[in-house]
């Protein structure tokens, strides 16, 4: 007979018991293992790009601010502290630039709202809407060059837009040559070649509204502007504030083309912004830690403004 049958009672359910309890204990380290390794996935998916930013954006950009304190020509490599900047905020062509700048920020709901209210009557289905959406797009695909050379046409004091002027009775307007009025043309017509892309990121916020609410806000009558402000704006917080940001930085770092194209940063640099005045520094003065001082200032108007503007569309978000 098998010697097992004669081991205690006892000592045959203490063995059962250490063996449960070594089943027990591999089942814990399998599912703290297997915990561990969750918890892990996510920043090993995420490393690489992180890896890409640290390298590509964040060194580099801690080199420019440390750059921006050397000097140039004579002084070349020499540490200077805020020389460079004392110099920057003295300059009338960058305090211009600054305050075209405030521009901007005034203009920006205005750059936002276009394509917003376009988008939500396309997200309505108007009559033509598909055709719409093709040809509200396509200035996006233009290069800024060629969106300069066509307006530089069609806004030159003898062209068609003064022409048109002039038959309802109008006196002519020097778009591009009148310090008063060029910065608002090149804006609006950086508005007009870039909103197709902010009307993208709407239609793709739509796609995550309820259409519930919109039908039942119908249903109980509500008008088309009580449909938008308490139904569609509120559901689109997000996206708003997706397109606030990053219609801001388009135009803070993406007018260079325009304005080179358009008016060369005049009449008397009342076009000037901080990105064309950072390539003149660069450019055509060689200078390259007085450019980096003025790229630092920039960064720092960029990352204010954005953070504010967060700010601000959150508290009113709430407060809806």
């Amino acid at each position: 007979m098998p010697l097992g049958d004669f081991t205690p009672l006892s000592a045959r359910s203490a063995l059962a018991e250490r063996a449960d309890g070594a089943a027990t204990t591999a089942r814990g380290r399998r599912r703290t293992g297997a915990l561990s390794g969750e918890r892990l996935s996510p920043f090993v998916l995420i490393a690489p790009a992180v890896l890409v930013i640290v390298l590509f954006r964040l060194w580099p950009l801690l080199l420019g601010v440390n750059f921006s304190f050397t000097g140039d020509g004579e002084r070349n490599g020499a540490a200077v502290g805020l020389d460079n900047y004392a110099e920057l905020f003295a300059d009338p062509l960058f305090l211009g630039a600054l305050r075209n700048v405030a521009w901007l920020v005034l203009l920006l709901p205005v750059a936002v709202a276009i394509p917003g209210m376009l988008a939500t009557f396309i997200y309505l289905r108007v009559p033509g809407h598909r055709f719409y959406r093709s040809v509200y797009f396509f200035p996006a695909v233009l290069s800024p060059v060629i969106v300069g050379s066509i307006f530089n046409l069609l806004l030159s004091f003898d062209g068609p837009a003064n022409k048109l002027l002039q038959a309802v009775g109008l006196g002519p307007v020097d778009w591009l040559g009148d310090s008063d009025v060029a910065m608002f043309t090149v804006v609006g017509v950086h508005v007009w070649a870039t909103f197709g892309m902010s009307l993208v990121v709407f239609l793709s916020g739509f796609a995550t509204l309820d259409p519930a609410l919109l039908d039942a806000a119908r249903s109980d009558g509500a008008r088309l502007s009580q449909v938008i402000r308490h139904v569609i704006i509120p559901g689109l917080s997000r996206t708003i504030q997706f397109v606030f940001v990053t219609t801001m930085i388009g135009m803070l770092t993406s007018m260079f083309g325009l304005i080179y194209v358009m008016t060369s940063g005049g009449p008397g640099g009342s076009t000037y912004l901080p990105e064309y005045y950072i390539w003149i520094q660069q450019g055509q003065m060689n200078r390259p830690a007085f450019a980096s001082a003025a790229s630092t200032v920039l960064f720092l108007v960029m990352l204010v403004v954005g953070l504010a503007q967060v700010s601000f569309l959150r508290r009113t978000g709430r407060e809806d």
